[in-house]
């Protein structure tokens, strides 16, 4: 795990340095775009089910988000014109790499839930996430940037399934794999296709 850290610290380092320039134009895109502030910052569960507050760039309308939820469906009004953009292309979550450099989050992992968050049966029943198996498993290791579940996982596949993926992942975790995820996600974002992402591995 030594060396996992010192990837995540020599990678969340260098990309800061990188993208400084891609951070101040989309820093002031969100300014002109909309009152608030350039983060937005949210709870959620961490490495051992400790929480930390995440960093991601806001991309909607102050008053939306400071009302709870993000989440989102189709076209949502809350999301400002910037906002758009940096979800689809998830430019927004590239603010992490702060929570990485922090020791919150690691570069590759399982992606970072919120605190009593809850999944919908097929009967419509909402489900807490805690009383899926393998939500606690999925915690032994620190919350990812990207992972197997965000690059491969259909979108709208449901928690269970996800939470398989990041089991699968800590089982196959490489060097290897995760260089490959990480190629995966800047593909994925040039072609702007994270809403369309998922096949099976």
């Amino acid at each position: 795990m030594i060396a996992k850290r010192v990837f995540d610290v020599a990678t969340a380092g260098l990309g800061l340095v990188l993208l400084a320039p891609l951070f101040v134009v989309v820093a002031a895109w969100i300014k002109l775009d909309s009152p608030g502030p350039v983060f937005f910052r949210q709870e959620r569960i961490g490495r051992g089910g400790v929480p930390f507050r995440i960093h991601k760039f806001r991309t909607m309308r102050v008053a939306a988000e400071l009302s709870g939820s993000a989440l989102t469906i189709g076209a949502d009004p809350r999301i400002t014109r910037a906002g758009a953009f940096l979800r689809r292309t998830k430019i927004d979550e590239l603010a992490q790499l702060i929570d990485v450099l922090r020791g919150d989050m690691s570069v590759v992992g399982p992606r970072p839930l919120r605190p009593g968050e809850a999944d919908t049966t097929a009967d419509g029943r909402h489900l807490p996430l805690a009383e899926i198996p393998g939500y606690e498993r999925r915690h032994r290791v620190r919350p990812g940037l990207t992972g197997l579940a965000q690059v491969h996982a259909p979108r709208d596949l449901p928690r269970t399934g996800k939470f398989r993926y990041d089991l699968l992942y800590q089982r196959r975790a490489t060097f290897c794999l995760d260089l490959k995820l990480i190629v995966q996600s800047f593909w994925i974002t040039a072609r702007g296709q994270w809403e369309h992402r998922g096949r099976k591995v």
